[in-house]
């Protein structure tokens, strides 16, 4: 489908105000049953946490591993990531720990959310440039432009793929954690009127920052203080935990690999040459350069990391995870009488797309030129 006719018709304000009437409706409707659901989600993902940590000294297995990176991912992608763009902030009765003015600030990143990506990292560079900059070449997360270098490169395809099988068990520590801190650090120094010069991935992991913020604190809890906290069980248990984590950690680098980085790559998704004019632009940006996974249903959502309602999370980034289960049907309904392309397949055919395009088999769709 060429891109001049797929919104060859197509009516901005119109949309943007089908939209703005449904957010405006869903505002109004924010309460205690929000909070309840997103409290539900979190006993379940330290349901995990508590039963892989309970199992995982018995011995090595995939079974403990399993469950302790769903409960990281959960910490990740559903309870840090709703809470950092302010989805609970404006429901009534919520406690301040459950704002993004509070969660994993200061200390309570030890409680709250600790992982390789520091949590100011991930609030600058996920949700203010990423999601205000959707598929444009400052967009940080655009796969297509991050892995031109690959792209580009003389290296046989069954290598380039070789080099991804790589990240996709290792991305958030070797590609996410630098990145975003990077990006922080560039602002700050902006800021301060001391410029951060900027540096490559290699050259990253040299530095105290990262070591500092990201690498140490999750590492030397993860891969030191949790395994030998099972140390007087005998040395058996703290290396069966410690085996157990390190299986963890690949296993959730895979899974949100899968859910995270497949959003918004594919030839059927696009790219854009030039910022965004309007808010109504925002939104149709927002369409045409996301994808969902299969939606409905607390479990699905819960395995697919919440990351299954891509579509109506670019659209409304600050909702709580219960209202895009909500809305889902109604934006896609706005996108079909509008004529917008909703797309919506399972995460096995966009991880398949993504790939294409990182080693540079496919590439994204482009504005038509006017």
């Amino acid at each position: 489908m060429n891109a001049h006719s797929s919104t060859q018709f197509f009516d901005a304000q119109a949309f943007a105000a089908d939209l703005d009437a449904l957010r405006a409706r869903v505002k109004s409707e924010l309460g205690e049953e929000d909070l309840a659901h997103r409290d539900k989600i979190e006993r379940w993902g330290r349901l995990c946490s508590g039963l892989g940590y309970g199992t995982a000294w018995l011995g090595p297995n995939l079974f403990s591993a399993a469950l302790i990176s769903q409960g990281r991912v959960t910490r990740w992608t559903m309870i840090g990531h709703h809470t950092s763009h302010r989805g609970y902030d404006r429901v009534p009765g919520v406690p301040p720990n459950k704002t993004s003015k509070r969660f994993a600030k200061g200390w309570r990143r030890m409680v709250d959310w600790l992982d390789w990506i520091d949590p100011e990292a991930w609030h600058h560079e996920h949700d203010l440039l990423h999601h205000y900059r959707l598929g444009e070449t400052a967009d940080p997360d655009l796969v297509e432009a991050n892995l031109d270098w690959l792209r580009d490169s003389d290296l046989p395809q069954s290598v380039r793929y070789g080099i991804m099988a790589l990240f996709f068990g290792t991305w958030k520590w070797t590609y996410y954690a630098p990145n975003t801190l990077q990006a922080l650090l560039v602002e700050e120094g902006r800021k301060a009127g001391t410029p951060w010069r900027k540096r490559s991935l290699l050259q990253m992991f040299a530095t105290r920052e990262l070591w500092q913020r990201c690498l140490l604190p999750y590492g030397v809890v993860h891969f030191a203080a949790i395994p030998a906290g099972f140390l007087p069980l005998g040395p058996w248990a703290a290396f069966s935990v410690w085996s157990n984590s390190l299986l963890a950690e690949v296993m959730s680098n895979a899974h949100t690999f899968a859910i995270v980085v497949t959003n918004h790559a594919g030839d059927d998704l696009y790219a854009f040459d030039e910022p965004m004019a309007d808010k109504a632009e925002f939104y149709r940006r927002q369409v045409l350069g996301s994808t969902n996974f299969p939606t409905g249903g607390d479990l699905n959502d819960f395995l697919h990391g919440w990351l299954n309602y891509q579509i109506e999370h670019h659209l409304f980034p600050d909702l709580p995870m219960r209202q895009y289960q909500r809305i889902q049907p109604e934006v896609k309904a706005i996108c079909e009488k509008h004529g917008l392309p909703y797309v919506q397949q399972s995460v096995w055919r966009r991880l398949k797309k993504t790939l294409d395009v990182a080693v540079g088999k496919r590439s994204m769709l482009r504005e038509a030129k006017a």
